[in-house]
């Protein structure tokens, strides 16, 4: 089984910034795209940002240049700093993942949610 932790989410006033983090813990082969997607109420939930285990980071577009995508892929964590802040920033946050892991039969893929993370911008 594998786990995803979050931390970092907070109130924080416009202009400001924040660090969002993301562990994968547990029975782990090889981690393969991390991400982070938020929700805002009465919205759907949106892609932020995500990295491959490559490297290779795409964004969308209302976070582009505020927003950056991170990951140690020694210690399975991918990390969004988050800069430049705006109310339309506020949403609940969550950590994604897809996770090859170990069985005793074998290895299978999985995609993987955190339990969210409240993020609120405002005065």
């Amino acid at each position: 089984q594998v786990q995803l932790v979050e931390s970092g989410g907070g109130l924080v006033q416009p202009g400001g910034s924040l660090r969002l983090s993301c562990a994968a813990s547990g029975n782990i082969f090889r981690v393969n795209d991390m991400g982070w997607y938020r929700q805002a109420p009465g919205m759907q939930r949106e892609l932020v940002a995500t990295v491959t285990s490559g490297g290779t980071t795409n964004y969308a577009d209302s976070v582009k240049g505020r927003f950056t995508i991170s990951r140690d892929n020694a210690k399975n964590t991918v990390n969004l700093q988050m800069n430049s802040l705006k109310p339309g920033d506020s949403a609940v946050y969550y950590c994604n993942a897809d996770v090859r892991y170990t069985t005793a039969y074998g290895t299978r893929n999985s995609i993987y949610w955190g339990q969210g993370t409240q993020v609120i911008v405002s005065s």
